[in-house]
């Protein structure tokens, strides 16, 4: 299209939009065409970007070329801005649920058993993990150390010589390990089981914190090498609070996309986070090195943080589950404020038994209640029992897909009706791709705004190439840009809306494609991959932009033996709601995991 482009869009009213399936609404891919670009070619980039005038004309001419303009910028949007994807209190029917209601406050430790009272049994330990692999959960480990079978003190110094080996094998998991202090924490935690007294079921657990949330006594670098030196760290997250509280070794802070301001997982100053079921594929950005952690083995909850599936695509990507409650659900304090209205703490899990306990124990008590509902936990001992499920499933959407992944998420659509009746409807969501382009302009401009600070008086060489890349083109959005992708979040909002009032929950793949390949050029500057990242990123916005709860499940492999995760997106405040139907997809396909190519027992294995 070039600079003779077409005139730019001029949207009808939302509520004139048709949402039933015969709409003659036109879906659009992502119209990215842009080669791959990394090693010299990333650096050459950078520099004329940044270079005065000359670089303007180049960001204006690819901001064309990907329907920015016309799609957001140019747009004619009748609908008012909508800035934050807050959403009020409201009561949802859901099924098969423990409502908490205790007055006051519950501390984490209570609500971490409320959690596991609503479990199945806990399945006996199998002879051999493979096959019939199933990963170690929060309940095994509680199982273990409270039998004597073992002791948080010899699982941490298992963990620690996994991570050493993992280092070896340049896996690039975590940017800060303090030995140390994990071992104190052990230590506590194994002094507190030999006298019976646990703080709960985590009490000993292992758990990765993405570098993006405050945890003592790390610094919080966000995947760069300088923030953490201009931006001190006095004080745990909330989150990271809550689950100390609870017992929970905290293991170190896992690595990150620089800034998130990537899908890959690539960053040049602490080493790209590899697939554990491929060291040669990407795990996925920006929480990588968390959903990398989850699958090897090395502990059985992480978190992360969440601004454009930056949980769930890792998730996904890497074969673990994936959870991202509705916004506000999770308090942001201690979270790197890098974007206000699309950002927030999210949980990377073994299981989906485990994404409920990590969930309940970090679930944010302290609004009150007229501001948000009051926290159901769903009994999985009943998700067999819940009568007829509507699940939303926008065919063209839902089939922009690899033919892997299509075929695999259709597979677990229909496994879902036959062992549960479940129903599927036909859907149009609208605008798809108009809404990735307004979730990219408020992304971008919330980023720049926030580290604006930082960034206008330091060198740019502390930045990745990559990531120097995105900032100029985040840095050329201006307050139109901004103000229009509101007016799209406005009418996105609305327009899911009128879908939860017949859907429970929509259905979608949680990527276009599987892992895809780690190339030697990129190691050292990044990438700029747009047709992947798009992608990877093509399911997961509106959990962002709108602040909606979604989760990811494993359902399969393709054909290179790489996971693939299906997502379901709720309304908002149905977290129990999308745990029933993650854990019933979980128990469908759970005769069909495998064990990533590399993964440690740490229950098993020698001290």
């Amino acid at each position: 299209m070039g600079l003779f482009s077409s005139p730019p869009k001029v949207y009808k009213p939302a509520a004139e939009v048709d949402l039933g399936p015969d709409s003659d609404e036109h879906y659009i891919s992502p119209n990215v065409r842009a080669p791959r670009v990394a090693g010299l070619l990333v650096k050459l980039l950078a520099w004329v970007l940044e270079t005065p005038v000359i670089g303007w004309i180049i960001l204006s001419v690819l901001k064309r070329d990907n329907l920015v303009y016309k799609l957001v910028s140019d747009a004619d949007i009748p609908e008012p801005p909508l800035f934050t994807a807050t959403h009020a209190w409201r009561d949802i029917p859901e099924q098969n649920v423990v409502r908490v209601t205790k007055p006051g406050l519950s501390p984490p430790p209570e609500l971490v058993q409320e959690a596991v009272d609503c479990l199945p049994p806990l399945l006996p330990e199998p002879a051999d993990l493979s096959p019939g692999f199933r990963r170690w959960t929060v309940r095994d480990f509680h199982k273990a150390y409270s039998s004597g079978q073992t002791t948080p003190v010899k699982v941490a110094r298992r963990f620690l010589a996994a991570v050493k080996e993992c280092s070896d094998l340049k896996m690039g998991l975590f940017i800060s390990c303090d030995p140390a202090d994990v071992i104190r924490q052990a230590e506590d935690s194994t002094r507190r089981y030999h006298q019976g007294t646990p703080l709960s079921a985590m009490d000993g657990v292992l758990v990765a914190v993405k570098d993006e949330l405050d945890c003592l006594p790390y610094p919080t670098t966000g995947g760069t090498r300088w923030l953490g030196a201009a931006r001190r760290c006095g004080a745990d997250a909330a989150c990271v609070a809550q689950l100390r509280a609870c017992g929970a070794v905290l293991a170190g802070k896992a690595n990150m996309h620089e800034l998130g301001a990537g899908t890959s997982g690539i960053n040049p100053h602490h080493g790209a986070t590899r697939n554990p079921y491929c060291l040669a594929r990407v795990s996925g950005g920006s929480s990588g090195g968390s959903a990398a952690a989850v699958a090897a083995g090395l502990c059985p909850v992480a978190l992360g943080a969440d601004g454009g599936g930056s949980v769930r695509m890792p998730a996904a990507l890497c074969g673990v589950v994936g959870f991202k409650p509705t916004a506000g659900r999770i308090s942001n304090s201690g979270l790197l404020p890098l974007n206000w209205t699309v950002g927030m703490p999210g949980i990377l899990a073994a299981t989906v038994e485990d994404a409920l306990i990590a969930y309940a124990a970090i679930a944010d008590q302290s609004l009150q209640q007229q501001q948000k509902p009051e926290l159901n936990l769903p009994l999985l001992t009943r998700t067999r029992s819940m009568p007829t499920i509507r699940l939303a499933k926008y065919a063209k959407w839902f089939d922009d897909s690899s033919e892997d992944i299509r075929s695999l998420c259709g597979k677990a659509l229909r496994m879902l009706r036959a062992h549960y009746g479940w129903e599927t409807v036909a859907v149009t969501i609208p605008e798809i791709e108009e809404m990735r382009l307004a979730h990219y302009v408020t992304m971008g401009s919330e980023c720049t705004a926030s580290l604006a600070k930082y960034l206008d008086n330091m060198d740019r060489s502390e930045i990745g190439w990559d990531v120097r890349i995105g900032l100029s083109a985040y840095r050329s959005f201006s307050s139109k840009d901004y103000l229009n992708a509101q007016r799209l979040r406005s009418r996105q909002m609305y327009f899911h809306d009128k879908i939860f009032e017949t859907a429970d929950a929509i259905v979608t793949p949680m990527t276009g494609v599987t892992a895809y390949s780690l190339q030697d050029d990129a190691l050292g500057t990044g990438e700029l991959d747009y047709i992947n990242g798009a992608a990877l990123v093509r399911y997961s916005i509106a959990g962002n932009f709108l602040g909606l709860p979604a989760i990811t499940v494993p359902v399969g492999y393709d054909r290179g033996g790489l996971p693939v995760g299906m997502q379901f997106i709720g309304r908002p405040w149905s977290e129990a709601t999308l745990l029933h139907l993650a854990y019933a997809m979980q128990e469908a396909c759970k005769d069909h995991r495998r064990e990533p190519k590399v993964h440690y027992d740490l229950l098993r294995s020698s001290p």
